[in-house]
């Protein structure tokens, strides 16, 4: 019998052994059928599945000439024959699995496997040949053409066709040049990618995707560092061949307002929640610092391994550096990342470390970044069409998008002062593809000091965010402004611009409701400079965080910052913000919470009287502080038992003027207990 096809492998066939044998000639019939149509996944594989295509066509006559002649309705087969094509049932379904298999693998991973592909395919077609050469064809009845149809595909069996190793080889030897920094030749370059199958924009992209969520996936260890070798040489190709010389229109059309629209290439902005606050990148591995605040774990690791001891988004002095793995936000990031198709990766303690890549393959697949880089900045320097800039800015942009050495390169290749002159375009796709590059770049510290130094950055980024032509750019220059503000000197010499903070305001204030986030953040980051709080608060930063408290989050963030940083009585002066501020310490986020109660004891104790009457008359704030007491974080049960000592101690003052006791109501007697 086949190597494989024992009766141990026969439960995994939805095929019962009971099954009558016309429903297993029904079933060969199928599935010869649907191999003798299946395509090759790639050219060099056309010779391996045009033999199996030509063999599945005969014995798909041979079955059907059994069905016509009724072999299967009536008496059952003799037992040798049922047995024999019961097996070669199995047979025909493997190989139908192989053509799945490969049908989903990357055209370049399959190329490096065609070896190991067309070796299987062999071997399941000498199960075939054997298989054939035991069905007895005399106990079928048989007509003589048929039984020569059968000799013939046993024969052909035999010879199965090799794969086209050269295309391997060549692919290979590339790879080995690009590690010496040898530029390939565009034709050699075009050549190559038509061989394997790749030869237009769409399905060089797709190429990059699947390769990359393979690698993630370890789908085959053995050449995991030529693959992500060819993932670098990919990218380069891409530009070189497809985008770059041969720009196709890119969707002007202006985003919605909601901050949603771009054009169909680009993959869905992760939310805000998913965004790691030191990095802005999609967290791969989330965890909660004792502050209660949730960063990736390799950039707050980087931020503890600086000295720092303090929480990077309230600014608090850590009591431990303890990190602990916030399950539920990474099994709410997984899921994200599935739904859209979108490789997540982890780094998580505990889990075995990945497998070492080759240092050959990653120095080629740097080598070919830093290629594609200088490339693509060359190209955006030169003096050509608008579409072909469009089309560079946002080669630019994805790149700069998928790792920290891609934005290395771009930046040292000097991309930073190219794109700031694009921020002041009209073309609404070119100034948000430029803004969104810079945003990108601005992620590594290099850059940041490469385009606070580009002359008119600062101005720039100010008119993206009074004028530009859709929200997302908009919302994308004030994270651009956070992501600068990072840096302390930035931060100071960015608040001490009035356009910017009256930009970063005006956006709090009237933008939709993910453009506002983004602008409180900066707003938060401004504002941890002392120097920086009377511009904001002057330009209205209180007003608008004011607003903004149910509808995002680092609102109460904000109004604690400007509170402990000399804002107090402006905030204090607001109608309605210490109301706002109780209701947001009861109904807001666990974050949320934490900061509301922490403005309203900042208020109390900067302002005074003025501002522990207006808590003191806020109808259940006794209730509220209780509330935080039992649920909140260890932080927000810390601000809810200074409040509640601070609304006792005021209460008593009260009552010890107008000459009464100091009430005590069961509210204010948990309280003096609780605190």
């Amino acid at each position: 019998m086949a190597s494989g096809a024992t009766s141990d492998a026969w439960p995994s066939s939805p095929y019962s052994s009971s099954a009558p044998d016309g429903e297993v000639l029904r079933s060969l019939h199928r599935l010869a059928r649907d191999l003798s149509a299946a395509e090759a996944p790639a050219p060099f594989l056309r010779a391996v599945f045009a033999a199996v295509a030509r063999r599945a066509r005969l014995l798909a006559a041979v079955f059907d000439d059994l069905l016509l002649c009724g072999a299967g309705a009536g008496p059952l087969l003799p037992r040798s024959a049922s047995l024999c094509l019961r097996e070669l049932l199995l047979v025909l379904q493997r190989f139908k699995a192989l053509v799945a298999d490969c049908a989903a693998r990357s055209r370049t991973r399959l190329l490096l496997q065609s070896d190991e592909v067309a070796a299987r395919a062999r071997e399941l077609q000498h199960d075939l040949a054997t298989l054939l050469d035991l069905l007895p064809v005399a106990d079928l009845g048989l007509a003589d053409d048929v039984s020569d149809l059968l000799a013939l595909t046993s024969r052909q069996c035999r010879r199965a066709a090799a794969p086209e190793l050269e295309l391997k080889a060549g692919v290979l030897a590339l790879i080995q040049e690009v590690e010496r920094e040898i530029v390939p030749e565009r034709e050699r370059l075009e050549g190559v990618l038509e061989d394997v199958g790749i030869n237009d924009p769409a399905s060089c992209s797709d190429e990059i995707e699947t390769l990359e969520r393979e690698i993630g996936d370890r789908v085959a260890d053995r050449w995991t560092s030529s693959m992500i070798a060819l993932v670098g040489l990919l990218r380069y190709a891409k530009c070189v061949l497809f985008s770059a010389a041969t720009p196709r229109p890119v969707d002007s059309k202006v985003d919605l307002d909601d901050g949603d629209g771009d054009d169909d290439a680009e993959p869905p902005s992760p939310p805000l929640d998913f965004r790691c606050p030191i990095s802005l990148e999609l967290m791969g591995d989330p965890v909660v610092a004792s502050s209660g605040q949730t960063y990736d774990r390799d950039s707050i690791t980087r931020w503890f391994g600086s000295g720092k001891s303090t929480c990077p988004k309230t600014g608090q002095v850590l009591p431990n550096l303890e990190l602990v793995p916030n399950k539920a936000l990474k099994n709410l990031i997984s899921r994200w990342c599935r739904e859209n198709g979108i490789p997540m990766e982890s780094s998580e303690s505990g889990k075995a470390e990945p497998a070492p890549v080759v240092v050959g393959a990653n120095k080629a697949a740097l080598k070919a970044a830093r290629m594609t880089a200088s490339f693509l900045v060359k190209k955006l320097s030169a003096s050509f069409s608008p579409e072909a800039t469009k089309r560079v800015v946002q080669e630019i942009r994805q790149l700069a998008k998928s790792g920290s050495d891609n934005r290395a390169f771009i930046g040292e290749a000097g991309a930073a002062g190219l794109l700031v002159p694009l921020l002041l375009s009209e073309d609404s796709a070119l100034q948000l593809n430029a803004v969104t590059a810079l945003l990108n770049l601005s992620i590594l510290e290099a850059n940041k000091k490469r385009i606070m130094h580009a002359e008119g950055a600062v101005d720039a980024l100010c008119h993206v965010m009074c004028s530009g032509a859709t929200w997302r750019a908009k919302e994308n220059a004030a994270a651009t402004v956070l992501s600068l503000a990072a840096v302390h000197t930035y931060r100071r010499r960015l608040g001490r611009n009035p356009r910017v903070v009256d930009s970063v305001v005006r956006l709090a204030r009237t933008g939709p409701s993910s453009t506002k986030k983004d602008a409180l953040a900066a707003l938060l980051c401004l504002s941890a400079e002392r120097e920086n709080v009377a511009r904001i608060v002057d330009a209205g930063a209180a007003e608008a965080a004011l607003s903004a408290i149910g509808d995002a989050e680092a609102a109460a963030a904000v109004l604690a910052s400007l509170a402990k940083r000399g804002g107090a009585e402006a905030i204090v002066a607001l109608d309605g913000a210490v109301a706002r501020l109780v209701a947001e310490m009861r109904r807001g986020t666990e974050w949320s919470r934490e900061c509301a109660a922490a403005a309203l004891v900042l208020l109390c104790r900067r302002a005074g009287a003025a501002a522990a009457s207006q808590v003191m008359a806020v109808p259940g704030v006794e209730w509220a502080i209780w509330e935080l007491l039992g649920t909140g974080t260890d932080r927000a049960r810390r601000k809810a038992a200074s409040l509640g000592r601070a609304f006792r101690r005021w209460a008593a003052a009260a009552n010890a003027e107008q000459g009464t006791e100091c009430p005590t109501s069961g509210d204010a007697t948990a309280l003096t207990m609780a605190s």
